[in-house]
């Protein structure tokens, strides 16, 4: 009897971890996030992104809970120069967002909240853009090591979000050959920088929603047709 109450709690235990590891927020490298910055004229070859293939993906969270989605792209295009990004823009459709999770709480109440007024407003802002700045190679130091794996480069650009600009600088692996490009980052951001503030009050207890966002961005890019 002893063994089966032992065997018991342990699975209670083991059940009541996952959990908690289920609903952990992600973790992200700390995006540092700055004024507008002028864009840099692109040189080299052009590679077009596949809309199909690439996404940006963000997750919210709360007490003890956590809301993935994702966010298509309209359009992204890549210049590369002597093996090095040497610009880029973006346009994000925010009123493509898919939740991963399901039911009809997700569908009627979260998503509904999330594309009003208290945060995306995508009646009104119905895209998002990132525009290349500056990109330099990525060497850390031990500390500061990137969660990306293999990240090379230091990637800064101008997101627009709501009518808001800052400009926002993150590690990412980008993997270039001559005909195709795939890049990806990991990064947390801090929502308020764009008139994003509903629910940032721990007053309001298991209610409370972070100002932390963690963002993964996938891209996949082929050399446009014509260039050589």
């Amino acid at each position: 009897m002893e063994t089966v109450r032992r065997s018991v709690i342990l699975l209670m235990s083991i059940a009541a971890l996952m959990l908690v590891s289920c609903e952990r927020a992600p973790k992200g490298d700390e995006a540092k996030i700055a004024e507008k910055e002028e864009a840099v004229v692109p040189t080299g070859q052009a590679f077009v992104v596949d809309t199909a293939r690439s996404y940006v993906k963000f997750t919210g969270h709360g007490v003890g809970k956590n809301h993935p989605g994702t966010f298509k792209l309209n359009y992204g295009a890549v210049a590369v120069d002597k093996d090095s990004l040497s610009g880029g823009t973006f346009v994000i459709n925010i009123k493509s967002m898919q939740m991963e999770q399901k039911g009809a709480d997700i569908t009627t109440k979260l998503k509904p909240h999330l594309l009003s007024g208290d945060f995306f407003d995508a009646e009104k802002f119905g895209t998002a853009a990132f525009e290349i700045t500056n990109v330099v190679p990525y060497k850390p130091k031990d500390a500061e090591r990137s969660l990306v794996e293999g990240a090379n480069f230091y990637i800064s650009g101008n997101l627009t979000l709501k009518g808001v600009t800052k400009n926002v600088s993150f590690p990412a692996h980008v993997d270039l050959d001559g005909h195709s490009l795939k890049a990806k980052s990991n990064f947390d951001i801090d929502r308020r920088q764009w008139q994003m503030n509903y629910g940032n009050d721990k007053t309001l207890g298991d209610k409370f929603i972070s100002e932390t966002v963690n963002i993964e961005l996938y891209l996949e890019a082929r050399r446009e047709e014509g260039n050589t």
